[in-house]
């Protein structure tokens, strides 16, 4: 058999006797792949929530248990891009089991320092290295899914293939979001405040480890005897990358503005038991469409997709704001929201993998996932004090605002001119990259 024949079966592409069938994502990344990276986002999903209620138990203080959730936010958010840019320039195996082992340290230290003497500062302190310490499960997920499709993927399926693949992992991470403050609920109520942040530890030991052995990780890992290609740093701030950031803000900002408000305008109302089944709502929106943007022909370019969701994101919640605590208004605005940040999200991911300078995909994801951390902290934060001090008709002002900063986002996106590898450019592209793997 010819090293050319080698090549087209490596690569999918039909042999010369034309038998050999193309290769789908599912046997690219293996089947095991895709639960493995789907239990490993978990871990931080149960973080905040966790540390929330442990640290309320243990320290009997809802403002240190805040303020904690808050600083494993901020730890994350700084550290999360320094991961990604690690993990871009070494391989992610290493960083992956670095993090996961410090993280899973962290998480069990936490559990003894919050019920122990020490000052809250020592809380605080740990809780600071739990979030630094986060394994980026998604961010790197979706990139070493976009290297096995634009370097694996036949010419003709990359397109149909980014785009099903950016809404599998935004709906993966919704839905982890989703369930894991269930576990830890049951965890608490069932075992101890404790017996979560001793779950995540065991599932960051297990699931992490397990995502950083896959052989999907050498995707991007630099070969030993090779230099690391990479483009400057200063293409990280390049506008073009820039403004999807900002879109990540923005769409950081919008869930924490919405839930927070949300939950003061039900408890003014009465229905504050209400607020989590009224979010879910948009929840469950959100992950249907992000599953459905594959089915979205590609004259419907990611620059029109992010305006006409934006715009949709933004017209849910001037409803939202003029509902005046109808629960019928309300419940159809998280609806029509559900449907515009869904494919928003996998829009921005996608601009994201075509826009990543060459050897910095795992940064430019990080990134992303810090901007969405920071704007939803934040957000959470400033629009309960809004909550507290000025009332609930205040606080709805705030979900307006955010939606405005993703129309705004999408507005200078579309002023921009074409990025240097578009993804409707490098996923048709004739001619395949040289394999990674």
């Amino acid at each position: 058999m010819t090293s050319s024949h080698l090549d087209r079966q490596r690569t999918g592409a039909p042999t010369d006797q034309g038998t050999t069938p193309a290769p789908s994502l599912l046997l690219l990344a293996g089947p095991a792949y895709f639960p493995i990276a789907f239990i490993a986002r978990f871990p931080f999903a149960m973080m905040v929530v966790g540390t929330l209620t442990l640290v309320v138990a243990a320290r009997d203080s809802i403002a240190l248990g805040g303020l904690n959730s808050a600083v494993v936010g901020l730890g994350s958010a700084l550290v999360g891009p320094l991961l990604g840019a690690a993990a871009d320039r070494i391989g992610q195996r290493p960083v992956l089991l670095s993090s996961g082992l410090v993280n899973s340290l962290a998480l069990l230290a936490l559990a003894v320092v919050a019920f122990s003497d020490l000052p809250d500062v020592a809380v605080l302190a740990v809780g600071f290295v739990l979030g630094a310490s986060s394994p980026q499960i998604g961010p790197l997920s979706r990139s070493r899914l976009v290297q096995l499709i634009l370097h694996r993927m036949p010419a003709d399926r990359r397109a149909r293939s980014m785009n099903g693949t950016m809404g599998y992992e935004s709906a993966a991470d919704e839905t982890a979001f989703v369930f894991g403050p269930v576990v830890v609920g049951l965890l608490a109520t069932t075992m101890s405040p404790a017996a979560p942040m001793i779950g995540a530890a065991v599932l960051t030991l297990v699931f992490v480890t397990a995502f950083a052995l896959h052989p999907t990780a050498r995707v991007e890992a630099p070969a030993s005897h090779e230099s690391v290609v990479q483009a400057p740093a200063r293409e990280l701030r390049a506008p073009g990358v820039l403004v999807i950031v900002a879109g990540a803000l923005g769409v950081g900002l919008f869930f924490g503005t919405v839930l927070t408000s949300l939950t003061a305008v039900l408890s003014e109302a009465g229905h504050g038991e209400s607020a989590g089944l009224v979010y879910g709502v948009m929840g469950v929106g959100s992950t249907i469409l992000a599953l459905s943007t594959s089915l979205f022909p590609a004259r419907f370019s990611l620059r029109a997709r992010w305006l006409v969701f934006g715009t949709l994101m933004l017209a849910a919640m001037l409803a939202f704001g003029l509902a005046g605590g109808a629960l019928p208004v309300m419940v159809g605005a998280m609806a029509v929201a559900g449907i515009g940040v869904g494919p928003t999200v996998v829009t921005l991911y996608s601009l994201a993998a075509e826009r990543s300078p060459q050897g910095r995909s795992a940064t430019l994801m990080t990134m992303l996932g810090s901007a969405t951390i920071v704007g939803q902290s934040a957000a959470s934060a400033l629009t309960g004090s809004v909550a507290e001090s000025t009332g609930a008709g205040t606080a709805v002002l705030l979900p307006i605002a955010a939606a405005s900063l993703v129309v705004l986002a999408a507005l200078g996106n579309a002023l921009l001119g074409r990025g240097p590898l578009a993804v409707e450019d490098a996923v048709t592209s004739t001619e395949a990259p040289p394999a990674a793997l």
